[in-house]
């Protein structure tokens, strides 16, 4: 009997739909596609979501996991719901406590049409038998805990080294917004709150190894207060960063929207600090004022990269090349992946994930064309990607910003 095929995204370009580097295996965008990669229920997020998550659970096998090893959900959707019933209804799909640390983020645009949600996932083979594994939990406030049959949502999960901690706004266990119109307050709240729930799992922000975060915003000015108020509970070396602008967040008043992944080890019954390579070409752009963030680190078998804008290369200035041009600035920033990952010895075809936030007006053509970009930069089969299309980026001449993960 010849078995189904599996599903894929509507692009032409070969892709993978998983792939594993170090311990740590990841699914890109997965959303409700069948097998000629077309959405099966347009529009419909309650079956979107099913369809997403069985999808997440056919590209794990793959890699020999399961759902239950599943350490890091995320969830870009568009909808109308808030956040805690798209986190219940993801839920819904771990039968096993703890439940591993759910991100999501609303958005206006889904890259393929009729779509309403993608998922990614970060998963560990085997983690629940290790001997360490701890669970922070998230507070849910009291009008939205039915939603949840009595279970209890993580917040932070630590399975072994590798260790997610969920998005998060300001919002506090009664569902209210802290510093409402304070943008730099919900920074230094959410960057608190992580830095409670990384020492609960005995590790610190000083452990991360990536953060990745949303605000409002299109000018400097309205980035660099909440850039600096993130930065501030950081020493260098400090993780792999990436923040975009957002355009919803839920609850409304929330300003900015944060999560961290981290890795630390257990030795001797001590929690260690794992020490990272970290490479920085003098070509590869800095930020316009002193941070302690890095481009690229290494540890534990995975490269971690921040997130790579086309900024005028040897230059701490912010000013783009190419402006406004989304296929040019796709390939110039690829060109500063590929400049990254060549001192640990790696190439783009060594890329595990890839997270990319681009430009677009939310047509299939748009992002079918923008894939096509990074299949050609690549020189290869596509890794597992999650393609997040934004009315704007950063500013009008800035269109494009990407992350990912390659083996180390």
């Amino acid at each position: 009997m010849t078995a189904p095929i599996i599903w894929h995204l509507p692009i032409a370009d070969t892709h993978h739909l998983s792939a594993s580097a170090g311990e740590l295996s990841f699914v890109g965008g997965a959303g409700d596609f069948d097998t000629a990669g077309r959405i099966r229920n347009p529009g419909d997020l309650d079956k979107q979501i099913k369809g997403a998550m069985a999808n997440v659970a056919e590209a794990l096998a793959s890699e020999s996991c399961t759902l239950d090893d599943v350490v890091r959900l995320k969830a870009h959707y568009t909808s109308e719901r808030d956040d805690w019933e798209v986190i219940a209804a993801l839920a819904r799909f771990f039968k096993v406590d703890p439940m591993p640390a759910i991100s999501t983020m609303p958005e206006p645009l889904q890259p393929f049409s009729g779509q309403t949600i993608q998922i990614q996932a970060i998963a560990q083979r085997s983690w629940r038998t290790h001997a360490d594994v701890r669970a922070v939990p998230r507070p849910v406030p009291p009008q939205r805990r039915a939603l949840f049959n009595g279970r209890t949502v993580t917040g932070g999960l630590r399975a072994g080294e590798f260790i997610a901690v969920a998005n998060r706004t300001a919002e506090d266990a009664n569902g209210v917004v802290l510093h409402p119109e304070d943008g730099v307050g919900q920074s230094h709240f959410i960057m608190e709150k992580h830095a409670e729930t990384l020492a609960a799992l005995g590790a610190s922000l000083q452990d991360s190894v990536k953060l990745e975060g949303y605000y409002f915003g299109n000018t400097r000015e309205q980035w660099m207060p909440l850039s600096k108020a993130r930065a501030s509970h950081f020493r260098e070396p400090g993780p792999a960063g990436t923040v975009v602008p957002c355009h919803r967040l839920n609850p409304k008043e929330a300003l900015t929207k944060v999560e961290v992944m981290a890795m630390r080890e257990l030795r001797n019954g001590y929690d260690k600090y794992i020490p990272r390579e970290d490479h920085w070409p003098a070509r590869v752009w800095d930020w316009t004022y002193a941070t302690p963030y890095r481009q690229a680190i290494r540890l534990r078998d995975t490269v971690w990269l921040g997130g790579q804008v086309p900024a005028q290369p040897y230059d701490n200035k912010g000013q783009p090349v190419m402006e406004g041009q989304l296929m040019p600035q796709t390939r110039f920033t690829m060109s500063y992946i590929e400049d990254l990952l060549r001192p640990f010895g790696r190439a783009p075809s060594d890329l595990k994930l890839m997270v990319c936030y681009f430009t677009s007006t939310g047509t299939e053509a748009e992002t079918i064309a923008f894939a096509k970009t990074l299949a050609d930069c690549v020189g290869g089969a596509l890794p597992p990607m999650t393609l997040v299309p934004k009315p704007m980026m950063h500013n009008p001449r800035t269109t494009v910003e990407i992350w990912g993960v390659a083996q180390g």
